[in-house]
């Protein structure tokens, strides 16, 4: 499997809840990434894989062990759903539900919050077009939206993620 459609991941994430329901559990999961822009702003068809931070249960093991289990039922990757861009997140936005079935729960971080994990990590087409759709969400002037990504911005990436979102800032709102 090369990619997994909102369908799939919709139907995955229900899978993980009723597991975690079966063990008396509930899991509350923080979507950021390609899965946000696919599950929140229809920005995509399909992503590689969910990154999300687990808020609950405390510790990911038992989440981690249900994501496999759904992983071999599908005959998907391990890391389908995975917490490797946790260390990504700083600070804590509103938080927007995006998903919900029996024992669990999905949320995406405010708008420029995943703007400025965007603008930090800004390596690709991908990148670059999920952030311009993430801006076109965000009302205001340039310095207004700015310092509103601002507090959100990964340590020592606050220089990349400034030109990047100028570029963007041109590029989207330059008159004709």
């Amino acid at each position: 499997m090369a990619t997994i459609t909102k369908q799939e991941a919709l139907y995955a994430l229900a899978r993980v809840g009723e597991l975690a329901v079966a063990a008396g559990q509930t899991v509350q999961l923080l979507l950021v990434g390609g899965g946000a822009m696919m599950l929140r702003f229809n920005a995509r068809l399909a992503t590689k894989d969910l990154d999300v931070v687990v808020l609950a249960p405390t510790g990911s093991v038992a989440v981690r062990s249900w994501a496999a289990q759904v992983a071999a039922e599908l005959s998907w990757p391990e890391d389908w759903l995975n917490d490797a861009a946790k260390g990504f997140v700083v600070g804590s936005s509103a938080l927007g539900q995006v998903f919900a079935s029996p024992g669990i729960t999905v949320s995406i971080p405010a708008t420029e919050q995943l703007m400025a994990m965007k603008l930090c990590a800004w390596r690709d087409d991908v990148d670059i077009s999920d952030a311009r759709r993430l801006l076109s969400e965000l009302a205001g002037n340039q310095r207004d939206v700015w310092n509103r990504i601002l507090p959100y911005l990964y340590p020592g990436r606050e220089l990349t993620a400034k030109y990047a979102f100028d570029d963007l800032w041109e590029a989207t709102h330059a008159g004709p």
